[in-house]
């Protein structure tokens, strides 16, 4: 009976474990870039936690102004942060540059490293060999670092929305500033996520860790290119005709305007993205994101179960 006992505890126990080594042996073949992943989130962390603590004071030493201009006060559309803070106004552009870019050496990692370098190797054809089945050792290697980045990148989108205060554009930029965007919404965790999709087919694709890394990081440059070009067509825009001149305010994105005479008056026409438009416009990209992040899955996943005898 005893013996019996311990046979049929065995199986019970045996899944249980194997996920936990292979994970093990995930954090251990990639440490360093594990680490890496850390130091830059404490690190950004840090930093948007110390530009808070002055905001205040950057925001305090703004030049005034008036819209439209009166009593000798300049108009608000054209006064330059030229008296903020400039440490605030410098790391708040720092972060948002480091968050917008952040797909592009995690698509070369996923392709290099994470996939093709292991298959490059035989690491991962050692591990199918060892009660590791190629689908499981696939999805733990996109599910324990989607999980990182997904939790690491969003953290630090809602600290630098925290850092920026009340979004002064004159310290932090306009809303539709291109790295301003993408690091204040969830867009940045999707450019995250579809970095490493791309990357990991991409490792299955070329199998060998440079080639990969190359094809990933050109696949996330023209993706990250294209919406950046045609996001201001995500989302239906608004446009204003007045008769004479047309102002907007700074805070809409404008996308065309013209001005045109008819029977001698002066015809303005614009149209633009009000600040109202950031969250569709957030929410439709980070659709996108997904969409092709999980396209680019279901492709490795199928392209792996293709190759196995």
């Amino acid at each position: 009976m005893t013996a019996l006992d311990a046979t049929a505890a065995t199986p019970a126990a045996r899944p249980g474990s194997h996920r936990g080594g292979l994970l093990r042996a995930l954090g251990r073949t990639h440490r360093t870039a594990l680490v890496l992943w850390l130091t830059a989130l404490a690190v950004a962390a840090a930093a948007l936690i110390w530009l808070h603590s002055f905001g205040d004071e950057a925001r305090a030493g703004m030049s005034a102004c008036a819209t439209p201009p009166t009593d000798g006060l300049p108009s608000c559309a054209a006064v330059e942060a030229i008296t903020a803070d400039d440490a605030y106004a410098n790391g708040i552009a720092v972060l948002a540059d480091v968050l917008s870019l952040v797909m592009f050496p995690v698509a070369a990692w996923a392709g290099g490293a994470l996939i093709g370098r292991e298959l490059e190797s035989g690491t991962a054809q050692l591990a199918w060999t060892q009660s590791v089945s190629p689908l499981r050792w696939l999805t733990a290697k996109l599910a324990a670092p989607a999980a990182l980045l997904t939790a690491g990148t969003g953290g630090l989108v809602l600290l630098n929305d925290w850092a920026r205060g009340d979004g002064d554009p004159n310290l932090v930029g306009d809303w539709y500033d291109p790295d301003a965007f993408v690091s204040t919404g969830p867009v940045a965790v999707g450019y995250a996520l579809a970095g490493l999709a791309l990357g990991a087919l991409a490792g299955l694709v070329w199998r060998r860790a440079l080639p990969a890394a190359g094809v990933a990081l050109a696949a996330s440059l023209l993706l990250h290119s294209v919406l950046e070009r045609y996001r201001e067509n995500l989302w239906p825009a608004v446009t204003r005709t007045e008769a004479g001149s047309l102002e907007l305010p700074r805070s809409a994105f404008q996308i065309a305007w013209a001005d045109t005479p008819r029977h001698g008056v002066l015809l303005t026409r614009a149209t633009f993205h009000p600040e109202s438009h950031f969250w569709p416009l957030q929410y439709v990209e980070t659709g996108l994101l997904l969409a092709v992040a999980g396209t680019a899955t279901a492709a490795a996943f199928l392209l792996l179960a293709r190759r196995l005898p």
